[in-house]
């Protein structure tokens, strides 16, 4: 895993050959990136299933539960397919875009 920190999120880029492998590492380390918005660039990747992007929702409801934003990029997005609390783009901007809104909201109260 491949984990780039700015000074408004960290992003990481999966290195590891399966999507279920990284979840594992990523869990393993997940309360070092506990207080960070965070996004998830499967862009690189071939493929994503549905199956594999719902292995963090769970995470990605604890991170949002944490005042903090969780956002996957993968090409292969299926908006309809998975629920609204897991957000998916198809690009690393759009994430980035998400992050900026979702700052707004908080800050509005929402």
């Amino acid at each position: 895993m491949i984990i780039t920190k700015t000074t408004l999120h960290t992003s990481i880029d999966p290195s590891e050959n399966s999507v279920q492998e990284f979840h594992s590492e990523f869990v393993k380390k997940q309360d070092e990136f506990k207080n960070q918005h965070l996004i998830i660039d499967f862009s690189k990747k071939n493929i994503v299933t549905i199956e594999e992007l719902l292995l963090f929702l769970s995470i990605s409801s604890q991170t949002k539960d944490n005042g903090m934003s969780f956002v996957i990029v993968s090409t292969d997005v299926y908006m309809d397919e998975l629920p609204e609390e897991l957000i998916v783009v198809p690009t690393f901007i759009e994430a980035e875009d998400i992050l900026q809104m979702e700052a707004i909201e908080r800050e509005l109260g929402f």
